[in-house]
């Protein structure tokens, strides 16, 4: 039980705090923060929260991650279920708190803002295709999952995992931001696309499966190196 309030509690703080900074802080006037402030949010919500409570639940944050790392070999496949149930949870409470601060100014629309949810097609930032946001999501899921196992391996530097990870969520996010808002993590989509309440949800079975898919790949790809390796 432990490990799941962590998790939900990580997932909670990822997207209160990446979420969180694109709805009401990205085009702030005068001072917004911008794609690179959003970016960095992201990855500073992951570093932060893995340090706090990564040595609790290992700190995943994210269904996908989960996934990957089953695939990889580096978690019980009788954990999955709840940890990624414990994941939505604190997505969702986020995107919930979320909303109800956003809606403490007047002229807010969560439908026609965005509410900072993942899109392609017309609902991507960029204008970018379906097929473009599936190999963004899918590529950098796997980069990302190739990271984190990498960063955590037994032969890694001790006490820089947090860091690297932190910092690869932020590139990923540099990279990608203009194509789907960037994913990467179901929950994080999920969170304000049920907020949204209107294109999101149709297009929300791209942002489970991609990163999904993805994160399988990377997962068994740095399986096969590390074994190599060893």
């Amino acid at each position: 039980m432990k490990r799941l309030v962590a998790e939900a509690l990580g997932t909670f703080v990822l997207v209160l705090g990446g979420c969180g900074s694109a709805v009401l802080s990205a085009a702030f006037p005068g001072l917004g923060i911008g794609f690179m402030g959003v970016a960095l949010a992201f990855g500073l919500s992951v570093l932060v929260m893995a340090c706090a409570v990564g040595h609790i639940s290992g700190g995943h944050f994210n269904p996908a991650v989960t996934l990957g790392l089953l695939a990889g070999g580096r978690f019980p496949a009788s954990h999955v279920i709840p940890y990624i149930i414990a994941q939505l949870v604190g997505g969702i409470t986020a995107g919930a708190v979320l909303y109800l601060i956003a809606s403490g100014k007047g002229d807010f629309n969560a439908a026609a803002s965005g509410f900072a949810a993942n899109g392609y097609g017309e609902h991507s930032p960029g204008g970018f295709s379906l097929m473009a946001g599936m190999i963004t999501e899918g590529i950098l899921t796997a980069v990302f999952l190739i990271v984190i196992m990498g960063a955590t391996s037994q032969r890694a530097p001790k006490g820089f995992a947090p860091i690297a990870i932190g910092l690869a969520l932020t590139l990923i996010h540099l990279i990608s931001i203009p194509v789907t808002n960037t994913s990467v993590n179901p929950a994080r989509s999920t969170a304000v696309a049920l907020f949204q309440g209107d294109w999101a949800l149709s297009q929300l079975w791209m942002f489970w499966l991609m990163p999904v898919i993805g994160a399988v790949m990377g997962g068994v790809i740095y399986r096969v190196l590390d074994e190599k390796a060893a």
